[in-house]
């Protein structure tokens, strides 16, 4: 049942300083909780992109990161990179490289992001029931559409972060 998931509570400077429910975490209470998300690209230089499914509560339908979802309660940032990519796209057997972290926040929610980067020329192979749709975008394109409203405003952000 995913409202009593755990997730950690951390404080500003990332440390885990306790723990609350999802349900907790998405009720307008603005505990700041981890998430994770990556940016994957392939060796011709596009970056993978997922479409947000219609019933997600925040940002339903809008593109967004290759990979993104919380980090569970004892669970490092990393660990839960690994396992939502596999969960999500199917991806085994990459390496991940930290690129930043930021504070998000949303009309129900803060979350600590942290954001990784990738090149991956492997299988993606999407659970249709996490990522609806999924497909890579040339990075000229993804310019092309930055401000329409096709993107989600934190994958807007991050985007500008990457420096391509």
């Amino acid at each position: 049942m995913k409202s009593r998931e755990y997730f950690p509570v951390v404080n500003e400077a990332g440390e885990v300083v306790g723990k609350a429910t999802r349900s907790e975490c998405h009720s307008g209470t603005k505990i700041l909780h981890p998430v994770v998300h990556l940016h994957l690209f392939n060796s011709e230089g596009c970056l993978y992109l997922q479409k947000r499914a219609e019933h997600k509560d925040i940002q339903p339908g809008k593109w967004d990161t290759a990979v993104g979802g919380h980090v569970d309660y004892g669970e490092e940032p990393l660990q839960a990179l690994y396992r939502e990519s596999r969960e999500e796209l199917g991806l085994t057997g990459f390496e991940a490289v930290a690129a930043f972290h930021y504070i998000f926040e949303s009309e129900i929610e803060r979350e600590m992001v942290f954001s990784y980067r990738t090149v991956y020329d492997g299988p993606v192979t999407p659970d249709r029931d996490e990522v609806p749709e999924g497909r890579f975008w040339g990075i000229g394109e993804i310019r092309a559409a930055l401000g329409q409203g096709v993107f989600t405003p934190n994958f807007e952000y991050e985007f500008s972060l990457l420096n391509l």
